[in-house]
């Protein structure tokens, strides 16, 4: 008899436990699914759209004074802004916003900083797609004014960060050592 009520007691273990565990794939597949969704509407909006929310990301991150520009013709700038780090220091940043499937190649970066150079102290590209690894290498490049370059992953954990255009969630974990003493 006692036996018998080991091996049920462990079949209710495993089944609870297996429980546990797809409630826990299927809350992990949530919490990557919304990443997915918010991926896809920064793809979907329009143009301006994409730039006016890259402005309010840089304004809600401590930019100042960060404004689109909206013209075509000015070498990929898309807007400007002021990155204050302290009460002595401030830096002129002009940033560009792609709303990318693909991504963004050496060449690109180094057109950015050929319409930056003279206006601004540094650059930023944002994009909804990511970047080859000679555009990273060309961003950091020494002798040049340096781009920060934000990729699709960055530019949502930014939006995670700051819970821009997303609401929380408050969800539990079972204590299992809570339930011991009632077995």
């Amino acid at each position: 008899m006692g036996i018998g009520k080991g091996k049920q007691k462990d079949v209710k273990d495993t089944t609870v436990r297996e429980t546990i565990n797809a409630r826990e794939n299927e809350s992990l597949q949530e919490s990557t699914d919304y990443r997915t969704e918010l991926l896809n509407i920064l793809k979907s909006v329009s143009p301006s759209g994409f730039e006016r929310i890259c402005q309010r990301l840089l304004r809600e991150s401590g930019f100042e004074q960060v404004k689109v520009t909206g013209r075509s013709g000015d070498g990929g700038i898309d807007g400007h802004g002021i990155l204050q780090v302290n009460p002595f220091v401030s830096f002129n940043i002009l940033f560009q916003c792609k709303r990318y499937e693909g991504t963004v190649s050496a060449s690109q970066i180094r057109d950015f900083r050929g319409a930056m150079m003279g206006r601004a102290d540094k650059g930023l590209i944002i994009t909804t797609g990511s970047f080859t690894m000679d555009a990273k290498i060309e961003a950091r490049r020494d002798g040049v004014p340096p781009i920060e370059i934000i990729d699709r992953e960055k530019l949502l954990d930014m939006f995670e960060l700051l819970e821009l255009g997303l609401k929380p969630i408050k969800t539990y974990e079972v204590d299992y050592s809570f339930f011991e003493e009632f077995k």
